[in-house]
């Protein structure tokens, strides 16, 4: 193995110009939450056929035509979180402003056929990606390392391509390897026992016949999506109300994820590298990802009130369509001792138990790509019962296999395109709230949702390959999060007097999640290996409490 041991410098960042995102990245960046006013929220958002609240305006904008005057409202949030891993936990506490708007409602008179035209506008924070969970094993089986070997021996990358230690040659821009591979085999996290540079003959740390050993991950996730959305609307004879939306996006997600293994009686390199043998192994992988960007959509909405007890309601949004930017680099430390390098040894000024490096070089690659998100159609049913009571029931679908992914200049990305189809299915959500005056300046409100996993069974139970990257793959990020079902449980109360107004919502969230090191797969060089990846369970539990100041004038 022709590589010499020494410390990589870390160099000022750069722009790359390979892509990689994937169907994993388009579905964590076209996700939103239940979020909005808390009267919208303490009804688990049945508000398809009521209307007649700021938040329709993300909704359904025919909501807006339900006003007779004006409306204004801000909404600020506490939301306590928390995540649960077999062996982790972690928690956190936030307060955000989620949410202002202003409705114009216009009469236009009682002689007309429209009597009303609506105008608003509102910030809404969609979605908040914040979460964080980690977890370990004891009894590891298997290693990342053995995955990237058998993929790189198979595809025939050679140790001439992928070598990062030559003085101009960079092999992250100059081949068409996987980084994740360069970045194992550069850090020792495979190896050759061949001094041939040109012979692709791999070896993963995990010897499956004596190799025993731990791992562990943590991932954190920050970011949004907000929305500012201008809608209009109309009230045509207190029947048919319409109405039409228009929003802006502005999308940031960040993610730093780690995950280690650490390995006795693994295979490592020895004889100066040209020979494998039985030693004690330990690395940890580090990736970090920002995607940032904006984006439009347009939304359509429809309510009608054949009887004053009754409302029906119909919403069609079409997809978020995305420009965006990825960032991302990664960096992998590895320690080992074998018989000719035992712990702490120096050879060229450098030890070989304390060794780090980066893609690129420590360069950042970054590029451009376009997104078209899910399209959403939702119907709901509102009646009123006694003129003291309402009962608001909604459906949501989701079309996540519509999702589509372009290059930065336009391309599709039939790979991508075709992952996103073999892993996910459309969502169905159901929405149940109800309201109950219970005087004239007090009201009770309760809700449930329910929202179906958007993942095939057949990726979730680990069936599927999973491809973590596109075509090009310069992400070194080989895990992944699956989400399986949602579900809310709301209440709430609202008070007003005169033209004031205040709603108070308290919102738990319960959600079950999927975490892999790396995918499932079959050997390539023995075809009847199926290799099952190290995986955790995840349960999210939000609670939060919702507060809106609004006045009608």
């Amino acid at each position: 193995m022709n590589k010499n041991i020494l410390a990589l410098t870390v160099a000022s960042l750069c722009a790359g110009s390979a892509a990689a995102q994937s169907a994993l990245d388009a579905f964590a960046v076209s996700q939103s939450d239940m979020r909005g006013t808390a009267h919208y929220m303490s009804m688990a958002g049945a508000f398809t056929a009521l209307g007649g609240d700021i938040s329709t305006l993300n909704q359904n904008p025919a909501g807006i035509g339900v006003y007779r005057s004006s409306d204004i409202s801000a909404t600020i949030d506490v939301t306590a979180s928390s995540t649960n891993s077999i062996n982790g936990s972690w928690s956190k506490t936030d307060f955000n402003f989620n949410n202002i708007g202003y409705v114009g409602a216009y009469s236009i008179g009682s002689q007309s056929a429209m009597t009303y035209f609506n105008w608003g506008f509102s910030y809404t924070r969609m979605a908040s990606f914040d979460r964080r969970y980690r977890g370990s094993w004891n009894d590891l089986g298997t290693s990342l390392t053995n995955y990237v070997a058998d993929y790189m021996t198979y595809d025939g990358y050679t140790p001439r391509e992928i070598d990062a230690f030559g003085s101009s040659y960079n092999p992250y821009s100059q081949s068409s390897a996987p980084w994740l591979g360069i970045l194992m085999y550069n850090s020792y996290g495979i190896n050759t026992p061949t001094t041939d540079p040109d012979l692709a003959d791999y070896y993963g740390l995990y010897n499956y016949d004596n190799s025993t050993g731990t791992a562990e991950y943590d991932i954190e996730e920050k970011g949004y999506v907000d929305e500012y959305s201008i809608n209009f609307g109309g009230n045509i004879k207190d029947v048919v109300y319409w109405g039409i939306g228009f929003g802006i996006t502005d999308l940031q997600y960040r993610q730093n994820a780690y995950y280690g293994e650490a390995i006795d009686n693994a295979d490592v390199p020895s004889d100066g590298g040209n020979t494998i043998t039985q030693g004690t192994a330990s690395y940890g992988l580090n990736n970090w990802k920002h995607i940032y960007g904006n984006g439009f959509n347009v939304k359509f909405g429809l309510i009608v009130k054949p009887i004053n007890e009754l409302r029906i309601g119909l919403a069609v949004h079409t997809p978020t369509w995305y420009s965006l930017t990825t960032e991302g680099m990664a960096a992998a430390g590895y320690d080992y001792t074998s018989p000719s390098y035992p712990a702490g040894a120096v050879i060229s000024s450098a030890t070989v138990t304390d060794y780090t490096n980066f893609t690129d070089y420590g360069y950042l690659d970054v590029f451009d790509w376009k997104l078209r998100s899910p399209w959403r159609l939702m119907a709901g049913v509102t009646g009123v019962i006694g003129g003291r009571a309402i009962v608001s029931a909604d459906y949501e679908y989701r079309a996540y296999p519509s999702m589509t992914v372009k290059s930065g200049n336009g391309y599709k990305l039939g790979d991508i395109n075709g992952d996103i189809k073999n892993y996910y299915e459309a969502s169905n959500t159901l929405r149940l709230g109800v309201e109950y005056r219970l005087s004239n300046s007090w009201s009770a409100r309760a809700g449930y949702s329910y929202e179906s996993s958007p993942v095939k069974e057949t990726v979730m139970n680990g069936d599927e390959v999973v491809f973590t990257a596109g075509a090009d793959d310069t992400c070194a990020q080989p895990a992944f999060t699956l989400d399986r079902s949602t579900q809310l449980v709301t209440c709430g109360l609202g008070y007003h007097y005169k033209n004031f107004y205040a709603d108070l919502a308290y919102v738990h969230r319960y959600r079950r999640s999927k975490y892999q090191a790396f995918t499932n797969y079959v050997e390539n060089l023995e075809p009847n290996a199926f290799v099952t990846a190290p995986s955790d369970r995840l349960v999210l539990n939000d609670n939060s409490f919702i507060l809106t100041i609004g006045a009608r004038f």
